[in-house]
């Protein structure tokens, strides 16, 4: 016994199946712990277990194919790279409750500056995520015990074998439970519960080369074909509303409030008003309720990206890292023509989300990052300056724009983990729920509040603010589905699918002073911001590419598309990822059917917006007027 055990010792075969074992154990406690996968009978349960497997193997094999003297290396750096991917996603997920994609690793640097986020993501618990890694290391430079994994030709053939032989099984089954799984890639979730988080990664890469290529195929038809479906939808721009040009010649500032979503509008925490001031400015302004965001993994460049093109960003990664140097129709060009002075603010470095980039190919004239911007240990937090120093020190950088202006303010402490550093500017007391997360936030949400009545009143102060006309606007969530427990104490009610859609509900307030507002029931997103702009201002922009509506035009259709595929109108609401339909003014499930063109319709809108990004169609633009000229 102690011969076969010193046999198999020495061949290393041993060390190479503890290795396997304890891959995938760590693999499988994640599957089953750290991510919300949902699994619904006992054949899910046995392909969750089987799907680590094949990948872990095939990987793992990789290090027999290098020579005897850096077989132990390339093994332990292959098994470091798995577990750290592994660990990636489980602190990625913590906040996003979503996977990293290829594309999102391309904004490496933003993780650099992610700070306090980053601490907080991180538990006590993730030790166990590395200790196999100590252990075999520790095994492997042993002086007793120098595993040198030995092998037959024949042994890796059987090992491949096998590798193919899992795998098959693993998709098998996988497609019996959400047959054309391959082809449904909008839910992220479902790829890992079914494949696996390694073979999902396989898969995105995949999918990365394959949208990469798109560019090199596409041609001018598509543009047309695109043209073609929003100037179908959207003929009843033409018509001139009662408030178009409205603001004509005006100002233009809008406040991209960070992480903040429409639930605290006029809510009560502790007897106190979690936002008095913008529950003020609501009352004053034109306050839409009904207004949801579109953005995915780009969160605060996407809610941008959506501000100024009327395009839907990327169901992976942001347009803002993946494509910025395509060509755009954004609203900072075009209001550029008709003489406005297109700035943005920022308090963080000029790289972060690859601003200093794209926000050339937008056609912003200025923009004034960290660098411009007095930044300190005091007045900083989490990911740059503080909300009030902000707004304070920007304001001799607006003096200075020459008029009119279209400028846009980027909030920052409002973020995730949601933290202030002093007393004093904690001006309500924290939430009761034992959720950290959801408990800070409404002191930040309070913080960020404070912050914007601040810089309302210097706009006053510095004569800036009667030519002005305000947009305020929710970028993203704030508190993500992993809170659900939290949040149901919150609202006091359970948070199903449909709750979770109303939560994607952010503020959108357009002040204009001494114009009159009123609450607005329409149903609308972030893509209708930039077609809403351009008709308060009066500019008319024929034949662009933009998949909204004017808030403000009667004839619009009251219309929300997610981009997950999930569709809000004023009657129905469809959630994509469970396939349900639900009544919007009872929140009861009713057949599925009833929601089938909303999810056609989610369906198209959604890829015709991916074409153009993908394919950088709008560099067609000038050829597609050429030959509309001709007819």
């Amino acid at each position: 016994m102690m011969n076969d055990y010193k046999s198999l010792l020495k061949k290393g075969w041993l060390f190479f199946t503890v290795a396997i074992v304890f891959l995938w154990a760590k693999t499988y406690y994640a599957l089953k712990t750290a991510f919300t996968l949902d699994i619904e009978n006992k054949s899910q349960q046995f392909i969750l277990a089987i799907t680590p497997i094949s990948s872990i193997l095939f990987f793992l094999g990789l290090s027999f194919f290098f020579s005897p003297k850096l077989r132990n290396k390339a093994f332990m750096v292959i098994y470091f790279f798995m577990t750290f991917v592994l660990f990636a996603n489980v602190v990625y997920f913590r906040f996003f409750s979503d996977f990293i994609t290829l594309p999102v690793l391309m904004q490496y640097k933003n993780f650099l500056e992610l700070g306090g986020s980053a601490q907080a993501l991180i538990h006590p618990t993730d030790i166990l995520y590395w200790i196999d890694v100590v252990i075999l290391i520790a095994w492997m430079v042993s002086k007793k015990t120098k595993p040198s994994m030995r092998f037959k030709k024949r042994t890796v053939a059987m090992l491949y074998a096998a590798v193919i032989g899992i795998a098959a099984v693993n998709l098998n089954l996988a497609d019996k439970e959400r047959p054309e799984l391959l082809t449904r890639t909008f839910d992220r979730m479902k790829l890992v519960k079914l494949l696996g988080i390694y073979n999902y990664h396989i898969y995105d890469s995949v999918m990365t080369a394959n949208t990469s290529s798109k560019r090199v195929f596409a041609d001018s038809d598509e543009l047309s074909e695109v043209l073609n479906y929003v100037n179908g939808q959207q003929g009843k721009m033409g018509v001139q509303g009662k408030y178009y040009g409205k603001a004509a010649g005006k100002n233009v500032v809008l406040v991209s409030l960070e992480s903040t979503q429409n639930f605290v509008i006029d809510r009560k925490l502790h007897g106190q008003e979690i936002t008095p001031f913008l529950n003020d400015l609501a009352d004053d302004s034109f306050y839409f309720k009904n207004f949801y965001h579109n953005t995915a993994q780009g969160k605060t460049s996407d809610s941008e990206f959506l501000l100024d093109n009327s395009m839907y960003g990327l169901p992976r990664g942001a347009v803002f890292t993946t494509n910025a140097g395509n060509e755009f129709n954004a609203t900072p060009e075009i209001l550029k023509k008709e003489g406005y002075t297109p700035a943005t603010f920022h308090g963080n470095h000029d790289t972060f989300w690859n601003r200093d980039v794209m926000y050339k190919s937008l056609g912003y004239e200025r923009f004034f990052s960290k660098e411009e911007y007095d930044v300190t240990e005091e007045n900083s937090v989490n990911y740059g300056l503080k909300d009030i120093p902000f707004f304070e020190q920007s304001m001799p950088m607006i003096k200075e724009l020459d008029k009119p202006y279209y400028a846009k303010f980027i909030t920052l402490t409002h973020h995730y983990p949601f933290i202030l550093d002093k007393e004093e500017e904690k001006m309500i007391k924290p939430a009761e729920t034992g959720d950290g997360t959801v408990d800070r936030y409404f002191q930040t949400m309070r913080y960020q509040d404070e912050a914007v009545k601040k810089f309302f009143n210097m706009m006053k102060e510095q004569g800036e603010y009667e030519d002005t006309i305000f947009i305020m606007y929710g970028d993203h969530y704030g508190i993500s589905d992993n809170h659900n427990r939290a949040m149901s104490e919150i609202l006091d009610k359970e948070i199903r699918p449909f709750e979770e859609m109303q939560l994607q509900k952010v503020p959108l307030i357009i002040h204009i002073p001494g114009m009159e507002g009123k609450e607005m029931e329409t149903v609308g997103s972030q893509v209708d911001l930039k077609p809403t702009i351009l008709h308060l201002l009066g500019v008319k922009e024929r034949n662009d590419i933009q998949f909204g509506v004017d808030l403000f035009s009667k004839e619009r259709e009251d219309l929300a598309i997610f981009r997950d595929g999930s569709v809000v109108t004023d009657k129905y609401a469809y959630a994509a990822k469970e396939n349900i339909c639900y009544d919007k003014s009872t929140g009861e499930e009713i057949e599925t059917k009833t929601c089938a063109p909303l999810k056609e319709k989610a369906e198209k809108e959604l890829q015709l917006s991916d074409k153009v990004v993908y394919g950088d169609l709008l560099r067609f633009w000038e050829d597609n007027q050429h030959l509309e000229g001709k007819k």
